[in-house]
């Protein structure tokens, strides 16, 4: 087994829109960046309505480790 680190990721996260919880995450290697957001029943549990949703952090946790 390695000691060392396979991978070190290094990001840069932005509030785009505090009040609705988007928010941007530029990861080392991309030029895209990755957006944090709300739906379905965490957009309700904050009481918010963004004009876009997207997945939130826990998705995004969930995702990975799933996958």
């Amino acid at each position: 087994m390695p000691k060392d680190p396979i991978e070190l990721t290094k990001m840069t996260i932005y509030p785009e829109d505090t009040a609705n919880k988007v928010k941007s995450a530029y990861i080392s290697g991309f030029q895209q960046p990755v957006f944090f957001g709300v739906h379905g029943g965490v957009k309700q549990f904050y009481g918010v309505e963004p004009e876009v949703e997207y997945p939130s952090t826990l998705d995004h946790i969930v995702a990975a480790a799933g996958g």
